[in-house]
């Protein structure tokens, strides 16, 4: 790839397809195109070819190939075999534990599981996104039928103590099934220990698009959800494409044989961004582990940012990459995952890199990006602060968690300020402005109060309860809290208090 072509990278969302992956599904589409329940010579064909790739696929995630179940999709896996563990366990109980950084695919299966009477819990993370075993363990009741955790963080990359958890509900009076979602991991290491279901999606291992993984051990109860069929074991209804189904297999050896020369190769890459990042720009937080993450993969957060004008701009630069920002989709909400952690959830980028990536093309990204954002920037009239320190990014500052609680005694109530007892804050009306406007407003007035002084920002745009307080933390400041915005003379929204520390 020269220096003046486009930029993926994005290999997270979907990697591109490998050459093998081709070769074996133009092969296929000839050999396999039959049914393969058939009995006549085409569909015997077509049936040794889905057997001896289910055959590869269990071998490589460590299953017999009786459990193993081809879906049309990672996300379809992850459905069927959330609320078919639980449907198959509803005698020990109706009740679910996730991680609060789990794919969007295990969010919507608990919501399900909740209308239909279900009850479910989240199990918090750090602000590296990874759960304490213990706590995780410690979430499971007597009526718990599941248990789900993931593999490595869709997000940020961080690799999760699948096998550390997993020996911990193994250890428990009533043990608990845990559904491992391993789609961003499988192509790249060996799959955790200690699984009992297992979940994983071909076009993240460059395989093609349409190929889901769902594998059931032995033992576990499970009844699918939808009607019942005599493929795929019962647990997936409907014809399966055997062309693609090869060529995901063929693909997946494939990939796992280069892993540990291209993880090596691409973690030294991601090292360089890690580092180079906070360098180059001013204002950047680089988020997720630091050490217990996939080789590929890094995300960071730039203040002041919209992330889709981010985004488009490096489009527009020919770079392709990513975004969990509040403010790249079309509900604004913002990204689960970021805001599980404490970190801010305003101009994210997410780089996951694609094999076969070169120091070369890294370099042009790194190149790119400082320009990009000082032009998305240079509008606002920010008196940015120099760039970050060589190694700022592995710097691990103290948690500044949002809270919901009224302000201390520390901090003067309306009452207070009325009688004269302390100095009127500078109150900061945001309301009606989304992200990252509050912050910007923030950023713009802060000098105005002394050391000591009080900032309250009036915002109602709800990613303003988590990008305050990881402003605060970017900045060395004092976050002291939220108050009711009535009174500080507002009829909606909240109040959010900052205290200036220089």
């Amino acid at each position: 790839m020269s220096s003046t072509d486009s930029l993926y990278f994005d290999a997270a969302s979907t990697a591109p397809l490998h050459p093998v992956a081709r070769q074996a599904l133009t092969a296929a589409l000839d050999e396999g195109w039959a049914d393969p329940a058939r009995l006549y010579r085409s569909g015997r064909q077509a049936r040794m070819l889905l057997d001896a790739a289910r055959e590869t696929v269990a071998e490589l995630i460590d299953a017999r190939p009786d459990e193993v179940s081809f879906t049309t999709s990672g996300t379809q896996a992850v459905h069927l075999g959330v609320l078919g563990a639980l449907r198959g366990r509803r005698r020990a109980g109706r009740h679910l534990v996730h991680s609060a950084v789990e794919h969007s695919s295990v969010l919507h299966a608990a919501e399900r599981h909740q209308a239909e009477g279900g009850e479910v819990d989240e199990v918090a993370v750090d602000r590296d996104g990874r759960v304490d075993p213990a706590a995780f363990a410690a979430a499971v009741r007597a009526d718990t039928a599941l248990a789900v955790l993931q593999s490595a963080n869709h997000e940020v990359g961080t690799v999760q103590p699948v096998a550390e958890t997993a020996e911990l509900l193994r250890g428990l009076d009533a043990p608990v099934p845990l559904l491992v979602d391993a789609a961003q991991s499988v192509g790249r290491s060996a799959v955790p220990a200690g699984w009992s279901l297992l979940t994983a999606s071909a076009h993240k291992w460059g395989g093609p698009g349409g190929v889901g993984v769902l594998a059931v051990r032995k033992g576990v109860r499970f009844n699918s959800v939808l009607p019942a069929d005599e493929r795929e074991g019962g647990r997936v209804p409907g014809y399966v494409n055997v062309p693609a189904i090869v060529a995901a297999a063929a693909a997946l050896r494939a990939v796992r044989a280069e892993a540990a020369a291209e993880n090596a190769r691409l973690h030294a890459l991601v090292d360089r961004i890690r580092s180079r990042v906070p360098q180059l720009v001013p204002e950047v937080e680089v988020v997720g582990d630091p050490v217990r993450r996939l080789p590929h993969l890094v995300t960071f957060s730039c203040l002041y940012v919209d992330g889709e004008v981010l985004l488009g701009e490096l489009d527009r630069a020919g770079i392709a990459v990513s975004s969990g920002s509040s403010c790249t989709s079309s509900s604004l909400i913002p990204s689960h995952v970021l805001a599980a952690m404490g970190v801010l959830t305003e101009g994210n980028v997410r780089v996951s890199l694609p094999p076969g990536t070169t120091g070369a093309q890294v370099e042009r990204f790194l190149a790119v990006l400082p320009e990009v954002v000082a032009r998305v920037r240079a509008p606002l009239g920010l008196d940015l602060p120099a760039p970050a320190a060589a190694g700022a990014a592995s710097a691990e500052p103290a948690s500044a968690e949002p809270t919901d609680a009224e302000p201390t005694d520390a901090e003067p109530t309306g009452a207070d300020r009325e009688a004269g007892r302390a100095p009127a804050p500078l109150v900061i009306d945001a309301l009606g402005k989304r992200c990252p406007l509050p912050v910007i407003e923030l950023a713009k007035r802060f000098a105005e109060v002394p050391p000591g002084g009080l900032v309250v920002v009036l915002a109602d745009d709800e990613a303003a309860r988590l990008d305050i307080p990881a402003w605060c933390e970017m900045r060395a400041q004092s976050y002291a809290g939220e108050a009711p915005a009535a009174e500080f003379g507002a009829d909606r929204g909240t109040a959010y208090l900052v205290r200036r520390v220089d």
